[in-house]
């Protein structure tokens, strides 16, 4: 039987919880000390799955993160394997129940950090010059694609833009109420967000979600960095489509990136897909980032809000 003595191979994350995660695949037949305790181990445990700390019995809470995360459906002995054979959320048949956390905000003391914007006309400030092409209905997403790749093949560094993006999508026509509302909403958001340095909106003329009334929901708008497209109006739209990518490139030939407070910085968080290790690592250091970024003055998005 093989001993293992090196504290990394699994961690305890809070002092009260009754189970540890394993940081890498113990073998059966392995004896582990941890804390003072021997642990041996007559199944294979796998990378980041939780172990019992502690003797318990069927019924009793599985403590991880200091709080219950489900109960046992059999007895196990300290170094056994828990998972969904052998633990149920605390929460099933649950219609009802209260959160009650207990908070302890974490403030940083204010600093004069920035980073590099775009500063746009409206005072809202990007991380990225990019060029946006929005379909407003989904037939034209293959002549956009044409129009993007030949646009490419004249300026191949793409100037002062990062990127060029087509915002392709199934939509724009044969919506009715509130589904044809929440694309054109969406698509409007595009248009401006501030990491759109230009933005060709791009219709075909037939579809619901027409450009004229696209215009109008849209509102103020920089005419210099919105440009409109309908395709049914050109006599060649492929042409015309090149032509304002052009003149939306030629828009943005001065624009720099200069220092902004990072009050102003907004970030998005997004769940990179669970694991067994992502509430130690990446759940924690984005909290912590957010913590900070938040008491900068700054913001963080997060929506899913279970990690």
């Amino acid at each position: 039987m093989t001993e293992i003595k090196n504290k990394s191979d699994f961690l305890k994350l809070h002092l009260k919880d009754n189970v540890a995660v394993a940081l890498h695949a113990i073998t059966k037949e392995t004896q582990l000390t941890f804390e003072g305790r021997s642990y041996s181990f007559t199944e294979e445990i796998p990378q980041g799955h939780k172990i019992a700390l502690i003797d318990l019995n069927k019924g009793d809470h599985v403590i991880k993160y200091g709080y219950p995360i489900g109960h046992l459906l059999s007895d196990v002995k300290a170094g056994q394997w828990l998972h969904t054979h052998n633990v149920k959320t605390n929460l099933s048949g649950t219609l009802a129940y209260t959160y009650e956390p207990n908070l302890q905000p974490v403030v940083y003391p204010k600093s004069q950090l920035t980073f590099k914007g775009y500063r746009r006309k409206n005072g809202k400030v990007g991380i990225r010059n990019d060029l946006y092409v929005i379909p407003t209905v989904g037939c034209i997403n293959g002549i956009a694609e044409i129009i993007v790749e030949n646009f490419k093949q004249s300026h191949p560094n793409l100037g002062t833009f990062d990127s060029v993006t087509i915002l392709k999508h199934p939509y724009g026509c044969s919506q009715l109420g509130q589904d044809h509302q929440n694309t054109r909403k969406i698509l409007i958001d595009a248009v401006q967000h501030p990491n759109a340095g230009g933005v060709l909106v791009f219709g075909l003329g037939c579809e619901n979600n027409t450009v004229a009334e696209f215009k109008e929901k849209l509102g103020d708008y920089d005419t210099d960095r919105v440009k409109f497209l309908v395709a049914q109006k050109s006599q060649d739209e492929i042409e015309a489509g090149e032509a304002l990518l052009h003149e939306l490139l030629q828009a943005t030939k001065d624009d720099r990136r200069e220092d902004v407070p990072l009050s102003e910085l907004k970030v998005g968080l997004k769940c990179g897909g669970s694991d067994g290790f992502s509430g130690i690592t990446a759940n924690p250091l984005l909290g912590a980032f957010s913590d900070f970024l938040v008491s900068q003055g700054g913001s963080t998005v997060l929506t899913e809000v279970p990690e």
